[in-house]
């Protein structure tokens, strides 16, 4: 049982768009190449998430892609079972032939957590991984402390990090 790429690139480059979406269509060369993840394969990433209302596309000069809903309306479910992506812990895909034609005895076990799995999905929104990844960024910025060499600039003023937090940057 494993997320593969599939569903992994879907998931990010939803959030990608999702980030940039605000006032103009995003192209997918732009995530592509934030993202990493080859243009031939968004391109039909893609092409699923917008037969399942998931995005919209805009042709012609400064066209690309938007969200077609709004993004606490897309849960990551919603996103995975777009692009056939499918979360499945049973040996025998669901048809319950596991064992010789016959259900093996942790079948049970396997769809429960196949149903948990889903259930976690669909009750996280593109919004909501959106929102945590600016309140990281955000935070990760506050409390940032940042030591220059002395001999380069006049000594800077350090800001103590916030309470419970242990990152420093070291920037040379």
């Amino acid at each position: 049982m494993r997320l593969t790429t599939k569903g992994r690139f879907a998931v990010t480059a939803m959030m990608d768009l999702a980030l940039r979406d605000e006032n103009a269509p995003v192209a997918l060369a732009g995530i592509s190449e934030r993202q990493n993840i080859s243009l031939s394969y968004l391109e039909q990433l893609f092409g699923k998430l917008r037969r399942h209302a998931l995005v919209e596309s805009v042709r012609g000069p400064g066209g690309g892609y938007r969200l077609a809903r709004a993004m606490d309306d897309i849960s990551v479910a919603d996103i995975i079972r777009a692009v056939d992506e499918h979360l499945d812990a049973t040996q025998c895909g669901g048809h319950e032939n596991c064992h010789e034609d016959h259900r093996c005895m942790t079948h049970e076990l396997w769809t429960t957590l196949n149903r948990k799995m889903y259930d976690y999905l669909a009750s996280v929104s593109l919004g909501g991984l959106v929102n945590q990844h600016l309140a990281r960024q955000t935070e990760g910025q506050e409390a940032r402390v940042v030591l220059e060499d002395p001999r380069a600039t006049p000594a800077p003023a350090l800001r103590p990090a916030k309470a419970g937090k242990q990152r420093v940057s070291l920037v040379a």
